[in-house]
């Protein structure tokens, strides 16, 4: 019987979203022998395969080879003429999200999970009503119902988005040529990526951030070398700054610039991209009818992913914290196994990797150095720098350094912090040393493969190592 043929239907778990999340709590729930439904309004795979993580990664590696591309010559490569092309590159990464979406939809048919396309609202107790595109609606009635429904840009008064002036990060996704320039406003981890790909595309790109550096929550080392990276790649970088008095015209975008201790300045680019943020997508969900609670446009839950509506969970985005997809992943098994009546190990967020995605990429894990002081910790430092690496000379990436953090007394790692090529690709071992306690003779004396850039957590353990004395 078809979806659209039902008026209802009953299950053990329902899961609203279909974001990595969403569909890893539904095929977790369907392997422990519950009867589970999907709901989804849109593509499966939610925003991180269909206009974020994904899109954003494969437009990245275009942006990275054609910047390698325009410098062959000193790996012994002659070429002709090189340009970018944007209309083939968003093809491409529209086919990377395309097959994404459809492995997603895979595996939720493999583990015989019912998809229900549609937008559902919490109707109180244990109902959902699902209304489909073609406007006919169904009940589903679900001992648990988990939301998952993932985040919505932050949208500043005055930075109202109008798709060709001034866009949100999907927008840019599929953006039809170059810019000639492009303001950026948020120097976090969307607007970075955002900045670092256009700039290499062709466009001159400002970036504007209130806060006083970019990444403002990853290490100050961190943020100051990526900061250094964006000057000699011509990316302006304004922080502790903000815009006022933007106004649009045929020729793009102008506002003022104000930055704290300096003089007003004025910017003018073709289009203004808005990066500041997320919101929970908690709208029409029928949150109040249901007696769930939100707290600052994220639904407020327990260490083990419970609202405060018996039988309703909430993990991912909706539910705040780092808006990651992987910390989504894992709450997902916590809500699961917590609803199968297992005792999971909550989450611990420091224990969360962080990536950003530019190059020179940036990954950490754990404590900052300035956190781990406050914590009442007694610290110290390994540092390695990836210019010492024979691999990264031999790949001519020179930029970038490890920086790992030790607990003194028991030289346990607190944190780990990487900025250089493809640096996002070493964080898995700080996350497991991390986890798990390992010390820095316990990472200095593990051998590591040459040449790998691996070799540089080694090294930088084995500098925290003679720093203990």
């Amino acid at each position: 019987m078809q979806q659209s043929e039902r008026s209802s239907a009953q299950f053990d778990v329902v899961v609203i979203g279909s974001g990595p999340g969403g569909y890893e709590a539904a095929i977790h729930a369907a392997r422990h022998g519950m009867k589970t439904c999907l709901v989804e309004k849109g593509a499966l795979g939610g925003v991180c395969v269909n206009w974020g993580c994904i899109p954003t990664k494969a437009l990245l590696r275009s942006a990275e080879v054609y910047d390698l591309a325009k410098n062959p010559a000193t790996f012994g490569v002659s070429v002709g003429e090189v340009s970018f092309d944007l209309a083939q590159a968003v093809k491409r990464s529209r086919n990377v999200a395309l097959k994404s979406s459809k492995g997603v939809e895979f595996m939720l048919k493999r583990a015989k999970v019912e998809v229900w396309a549609g937008e559902a609202v919490l109707t109180g107790g244990a109902g959902v009503t699902v209304t489909a595109q073609d406007g006919s609606m169904c009940t589903l009635e679900a001992r648990n119902i988990i939301v998952a429904t993932g985040s919505k840009p932050r949208v500043i008064p005055g930075l109202e988005p109008d798709g060709k002036t001034i866009i949100t990060s999907r927008a840019a996704l599929i953006l039809k040529e170059v810019p000639a320039s492009m303001i950026v406003v948020g120097g976090g981890a969307i607007g970075v990526e955002m900045a670092w790909f256009y700039a290499k595309a062709g466009a001159q790109v400002t970036i504007v951030e209130l806060m006083p550096r970019i990444l403002p929550a990853e290490e100050a080392e961190v943020s100051e070398a990526l900061k250094r990276s964006f000057d000699k790649a011509g990316i302006a970088v304004h922080c502790g700054a903000k815009l006022e008095n933007v106004a649009i015209s045929d020729a793009g975008v102008c506002a003022d610039l104000l930055v704290e201790g300096a003089e007003p300045q004025q910017l003018e680019a073709s289009c203004l991209l808005v990066a500041v943020g997320v919101s929970g997508a908690i709208d029409g969900l029928g949150l109040d009818a249901a007696g769930v609670e939100t707290e600052r446009g994220f639904i407020r839950t327990d260490e083990w992913c419970r609202t405060s509506t018996p039988g309703v969970w909430a993990i991912g985005d909706v539910r705040g914290g780092m808006l990651l997809a992987h910390k989504a992943s894992a709450e997902a098994a916590i809500a699961v196994e917590a609803i199968a009546g297992r005792s999971p190990e909550p989450l611990s967020e420091p224990l969360i990797p962080r990536c950003v995605y530019a190059q020179p990429s940036v990954a950490s894990v754990g404590l900052t150095e300035e956190s781990a002081i406050k914590a009442g910790h007694t610290v110290v430092v390994g540092r390695s720098q990836f210019a010492a690496s024979g691999k990264a000379n031999a790949f001519g990436q020179l930029e970038g350094f490890v920086k790992l953090i030790f607990e003194a007394a028991t030289g346990k790692m607190l944190g780990g912090h990487l900025i250089g090529h493809d640096a996002v690709e070493l964080i898995g071992e700080l996350g497991l040393a991390c986890r798990y306690g390992v010390t820095a003779e316990g990472l200095a004396g593990t051998v590591h493969a040459h040449p790998t850039l691996s070799e540089t957590v080694k090294e930088a353990a084995f500098a925290a190592l003679q720093g203990m004395g």
